[in-house]
């Protein structure tokens, strides 16, 4: 099977899909060849499923013969997280006790894409319960970065970005509770968009108030910026099931594709006046702000105005994380009785255990607490962004992170500094705290071997500035032969 279908873009995938120049089958067993050729390297799928995306590839295709109305999608594969349920598929949570856990029913976002017309390949890896920015856990293993297999793909959804840059896959779902979405991206030099809260639903239950502190986001991760813009057209739109849903946009995220940036006042920060920074990174992030630079846009590094310091700042986002996820493992216990605090303890990532019992030591003052230190930090940023457009900074202080033998995590110290090893070397979970939209775009490699990211940040619900500028960056400095080579 030719790998060519395996990096086309999902647009050019269904538009070639509804035209009847290849068939969504051809599509789809190219990727299920390459998939069984190439998962073994990076380990970016932990259920492949085959038959059924075979038999959803021959519908789409007798579809186009007897010329019915085609979805936005059509024919086109796409990988799920193994966070997120697809009704009859496995459901592990990358945890486990949940090894041979089946989903009964389809997250909203994953009945929109198969509406759309999506095939689904599979689900891929994650970290248990999506608790760090590193792509490991005791039942599937590690995610590696396809640019190089000693190293992490990133977390949480590493394996939906590792699919993608590897050919596995042009569109893949993740989501994004402190950079999961952007993080990956950047190791794996694919495109990452985190969508204003609320922009992509999700029926969290039994509380389907949980992923309200921090903003959890759900998001594409795409080769282009385009397919990108495609996926958020099918996911994105209210539902009554999430309390937290956005209303529908006017237009489409299309339609952002195709502005000017020229008029944007873009602030650049190269370590949010918080993190410490690796030279190597910053000196590619500093090259890539010169495209903005080319594209006519007005770019001004400054810091943004936050008031505390790192260590607050990580503290306010921790005490809210560890709390859902010590919120998460009771509700886990009551419902299906797995208890990872008591006799499920050993068949549990240690830094999942360590975030859920210390989410359970905080008192509701300490609680509250954090959210005013939250509050400023949203305030900062809500200050920035009255002088300008957009915020762009580098999205990891670090430009890769190595596998270990068992439970990676990222590094302890940067810079000579010392960061705490889950997500303190990533520049993104303070716009967890806000919800803005945010994105990850591969900015070259500079002097590394593998990939960097640049993050574009945007005003509360400027989506379309986010993808206006990252669609900007791509037509001047497009990165699409930068993957590894095919087979």
């Amino acid at each position: 099977m030719p790998d060519d279908h395996c990096f086309r873009s999902a647009t050019s995938l269904a538009r070639a899909i509804r035209r009847g120049d290849i068939t969504s089958t051809e599509v789809v067993e190219a990727h299920l060849d390459r998939i069984d050729r190439r998962n073994d390297e990076t380990n970016s799928y932990v259920t492949v499923v085959a038959g059924r995306a075979r038999e959803r590839a021959r519908t789409a295709d007798r579809a186009v013969e007897n010329d019915e109305s085609l979805g936005p999608l059509h024919g086109v594969p796409v990988a799920i997280k193994d966070l997120c349920p697809v009704a009859g598929v496995r459901l592990t949570f990358g945890s486990k006790p949940f090894a041979d856990n089946v989903a009964t029913e389809s997250a909203i976002l994953v009945e929109r894409l198969e509406d759309a017309g999506a095939v689904i390949l599979g689900k891929t890896n994650t970290p248990e319960f999506g608790h760090k920015g590193t792509t490991d856990n005791r039942l599937h293993g590690p995610t590696s970065t396809p640019f190089d297999l000693a190293h992490n793909a990133g977390g949480s959804s590493g394996g939906s970005a590792a699919a993608v840059a590897d050919g596995l896959a042009p569109l893949a779902h993740g989501g994004d509770g402190g950079g999961s979405i952007r993080i990956p991206a950047s190791l794996c030099g694919v495109y990452g968009f985190k969508p204003s809260f609320g922009r992509v639903p999700f029926e969290a239950r039994p509380d389907g108030f949980l992923e309200h502190t921090p903003f959890i986001h759900r998001g594409p991760i795409t080769r282009t910026v385009a397919d990108a813009a495609l996926a958020m057209d099918v996911m994105a739109g209210p539902h009554p099931a999430d309390p937290f849903s956005l209303p529908a946009e006017d237009g489409t995220f299309r339609d952002a594709l195709d502005r000017s940036v020229d008029e944007f006042d873009i602030a650049f920060s190269p370590d949010l006046g918080l993190f410490p920074v690796e030279a190597s990174v910053e000196s590619a992030v500093r090259d890539a702000v010169g495209v903005f630079r080319d594209c006519s846009a007005s770019v001004e590094e400054t810091e943004p105005p936050v008031e505390h310091d790192r260590k607050t700042v990580l503290g306010a986002w921790q005490t809210a994380y560890d709390v859902f996820n010590a919120a998460l493992v009771e509700g886990i216990n009551s419902e299906v009785g797995v208890d990872y605090l008591g006799a499920h303890r050993d068949m549990a990532s240690p830094e999942f255990v360590t975030v859920a019992e210390r989410g359970r030591t905080y008192s509701a003052l300490e609680a509250k607490r954090a959210e005013r230190v939250r509050t400023d930090v949203y305030d900062a940023f809500r200050t920035l962004f009255e002088s300008y457009d957009l915020l762009v900074t580098p999205t990891l202080a670090v430009p890769a992170v190595e596998n270990d033998d068992l439970d990676t995590v990222g590094p302890e110290t940067v810079a000579g500094e010392a960061v705490d090893p889950l997500i303190g070397w990533a520049l993104t979970y303070p716009f967890n705290m806000t919800g803005h939209p945010a994105a990850s775009i591969p900015t070259g490699s500079g002097d590394e071997t593998t990939p960097i990211g640049l993050q574009i940040i945007g005003p509360r619900h400027a989506d379309d500035r986010v993808l206006a500028a990252s669609a900007a960056f791509e037509r001047a400095r497009p990165w699409q032969d930068a993957y590894p080579p095919r087979e």
